[in-house]
């Protein structure tokens, strides 16, 4: 993978050199899908944008040892994963802290604020947002690893190649996780799905 053949990694070469503008189109860009993971993972908007911002503070610190190995979202998403699944270890280790629980306002609102979505039609509304709960909720249940890749699976940017190399390990065992991840949605959501939106080829 060079710089001439993905232009976020040839943005982030500028930054390694402190050009501030190319951070901001890598931030710009990148914001809104890093926030659309972390929320999955967590489950807390307010989380998921701390956690959003915590990622580029890395990305920036980390620009002087940035060399271009794989395509820059790839990289993006592995800080993205560590940062997540540190979070959730942490939640397992002090389960009583107060921003541990999901805030229950955020909860019943349709989460157009944290994840880009096409907007229900109005007699679609109250079904759409009580949708999304339940999807929350049966991302929530899945163990991390296929959570995970479900989540990075939505993201039109990454190859189930470059999802193995965030998830660090083989493609087939990123498909395995994919595919026992999407039955169990599918089982838990059958009685909410009409569409195969969860279950899609990548």
């Amino acid at each position: 993978m060079s710089a001439e053949l993905d232009p976020d990694a040839a943005l982030m070469l500028r930054v390694k050199q402190g050009d501030t503008s190319a951070f901001a189109q890598l931030v710009d860009k990148y914001k809104q899908p890093v926030m659309n993971v972390a929320y999955r993972m967590l489950h807390d908007a307010t989380e998921a944008e701390d956690l959003a911002q915590n990622v580029f503070v890395q990305v920036y610190k980390s620009a002087d040892r940035y060399r271009v190995s794989s395509k820059f979202s790839t990289w993006l998403f592995t800080i993205a994963r560590n940062l997540c699944l540190n979070e959730i270890r942490r939640r397992s280790r002090h389960p009583a802290s107060s921003l541990d629980a999901p805030h229950p306002e955020q909860d019943d609102q349709p989460l157009h604020q944290v994840e880009d979505m096409k907007t229900s039609a109005p007699p679609e509304h109250l079904l759409h947002g009580e949708l999304e709960r339940k999807i929350g909720e049966a991302l929530a249940a899945l163990p991390e690893n296929q959570r995970l890749a479900i989540v990075l699976c939505r993201q039109d940017e990454l190859s189930y190649e470059e999802i193995a190399k965030v998830l660090d390990c083989s493609v087939a065992a990123t498909k395995s996780l994919i595919h026992r991840g999407r039955e169990t949605l599918k089982q838990r959501l059958k009685p909410y799905l009409r569409t195969g939106a969860w279950g899609g080829a990548k």
